[in-house]
């Protein structure tokens, strides 16, 4: 009896102990776990603390390069038509859009005043010249009684002073009257050159204003050769000379581009702007370009080879001054530089970079010199990710 209690007993002592020893294994594996993943997390957060960054090296600037700058489109020869006699508008003969040849009529003006000032004119005239002829009888007459001693001298000269004086008036007369008729023609309304009315400000029945005050009454542009005027920023301006050919795009005619080329500068920097304007013509035989319209200008820069090209972002502007950083030996470091040439996305510089630097394309915010980063495609994979411990593992 004793022994077969016994026996039951030495089994659940054993059964006892290897689940102690079960457990022990358990909660040591569960240790041993968290603290490789406490090792993997502190490592993986340190090289978290070291930047990132991608970089490039300088490529030889200048080649290819263009310049492209917002433009205006101006006819080549623009008039506008005002008025010269006042009255009211008889009729017009035009509207916008009408190819016009010079001395073509535009439109007429009623001016009844200017008609019965030159028929007032033309009755004076003929009043100083009945004038003028009797004096000529006159003094003819005097003269020929000089010789028979009937009249003096001073009577003869007195006779010839007035017929000067009446020619004088007839002269005067005639004056007036080519005056009034050249007004007279200004009723008619002509075109100055050969063109386009590209505008008609009035109507039929209008009250003329002809002070030259008034409103203008048609443009005629000359549109078979166009003017456009840009503004070129002063570091480029040297570059661009006179004859230099031009890209013209416009937004109405995408994909289709325009020659010109530049005809005259205004020999000036404007203070305000620190550009100078430049003038280029482009023939527009077909009409496609229209003046007044808004137009890019692109130009050809000549090649510098002595500049290197890096991107704009790389730029470092701050109390040290404009700078860019660069990597060495895993450090950061600062290069002082001049730009040469801007070209929105990407810059020319001038000084301070050598083609084998490894340039920061976008410095991180608050990097200083000699931090540590590490570069784009040759950090550890392991940097790249946080490993993931399982906290389960370590409860029993």
């Amino acid at each position: 009896m004793s022994s077969d209690r016994t026996a039951p007993r030495r089994g659940l002592k054993l059964t006892g102990l290897a689940f102690a020893v079960i457990a022990a294994l358990v909660v040591a594996g569960g240790v041993a776990t968290r603290a490789t993943g406490k090792a993997r997390v502190k490592e993986w957060t340190e090289a978290q603390a070291v930047p990132s960054v991608s970089v490039s090296q300088p490529a030889a600037g200048g080649a290819g390069s263009t310049l492209e700058l917002p433009g205006r489109i101006e006819a080549y020869s623009r008039a506008p038509i005002h008025a010269r006699v006042s009255g009211y508008l008889k009729s017009w003969k035009v509207d916008i859009g009408t190819r016009v040849k010079a001395g073509q009529l535009l439109a007429e003006i009623e001016a009844p005043d200017v008609q019965q000032q030159l028929l007032q004119a033309k009755a004076d005239l003929a009043s100083a010249q009945a004038n003028a002829a009797l004096a000529e009888t006159t003094a003819r007459r005097w003269q020929s009684m000089l010789g028979s001693d009937s009249v003096s001298q001073q009577e003869v000269d007195e006779k010839n002073g007035d017929l000067k004086a009446k020619r004088a008036l007839v002269n005067a007369a005639q004056a007036n009257v080519e005056r009034l008729q050249a007004t007279e023609s200004f009723t008619r309304i002509v075109a100055p050159f050969d063109g386009v009315v590209t505008a008609r400000e009035t109507d039929v029945g209008q009250l003329i204003s002809g002070s030259g005050a008034g409103a203008e009454l048609f443009v005629v542009s000359d549109t078979s050769r166009l003017r456009i005027y840009v503004n070129v920023p002063q570091s480029y301006a040297a570059g661009i000379g006179a004859g230099a050919a031009a890209r013209i795009d416009v937004p109405e005619r995408p994909g289709k581009h325009y020659e010109a080329r530049v005809e005259a500068f205004s020999q000036a920097v404007n203070a305000a702007t620190g550009t100078t304007l430049i003038q280029l013509s482009v023939d527009n035989a077909a009409g496609e370009l229209l003046p007044g319209g808004y137009a890019t200008v692109s130009f050809s820069l000549p090649q510098d080879t002595a500049s290197l090209r890096i991107p704009a972002s790389a730029l470092i502007f701050d109390q040290g001054g404009l700078r860019v950083a660069v990597v060495e030996d895993g450090k950061v470091r600062f290069r002082a530089v001049a730009i040469a040439r801007d070209l929105g996305k990407s810059v020319d510089i001038a000084t301070g970079l050598t083609a084998g630097d490894q340039v920061i394309e976008t410095p991180p915010d608050g990097v200083a010199e000699g931090d540590a980063v590490h570069v784009v495609g040759n950090a550890p994979k392991a940097a790249a990710a946080a490993p993931q411990g399982n906290g389960n593992n370590g409860k029993g």
